[in-house]
């Protein structure tokens, strides 16, 4: 399986502007500047993307892992907080809040553990990947 985006950019670094496409078309044209990148601009930016990749990924994967430990979730909601300085991405921080019925909390973070070092995006990133898990 292979996914794919587009990226197009038109003008300077500074001045100029983008866009990306997915192939699913989920984004369509969306628009990304470095205003949007570098300050508070109107569109989206690569770390912004990075950080809803991880956080759907890390989500995702803990499904499964509480999937083969017998328990289904309610709800986990999960925030990706992607830190971007001076042009690198020198950390990932997974903030989940989850709605597990019957795990206890050992249960529950050995299965936060093994999502956070084993979903496909958390593999793929060369950076500090940090959580903070609460159960409900």
């Amino acid at each position: 399986m292979a996914r794919n985006a587009t990226a197009v950019w038109n003008g300077s670094g500074k001045e100029g502007s983008g866009h990306i496409t997915t192939a699913s078309s989920v984004l369509n044209k969306t628009q990304y500047s470095f205003k949007s990148r570098f300050e508070e601009g109107v569109g989206t930016n690569p770390e912004e993307l990075v950080a809803a990749a991880h956080a759907g990924c890390f989500t995702m994967k803990l499904t499964f892992v509480l999937g083969e430990a017998g328990f289904t979730a309610d709800e986990l909601e999960t925030k990706c907080e992607i830190t971007f300085v001076n042009g690198e991405i020198t950390r990932s921080h997974l903030i989940l809040k989850a709605k597990v019925p019957g795990i206890t909390q050992e249960q529950f973070d050995t299965a936060t553990a093994d999502a956070k070092a084993n979903c496909p995006i958390s593999k793929l990133l060369k950076t500090e990947i940090t959580l903070e898990a609460t159960l409900a």
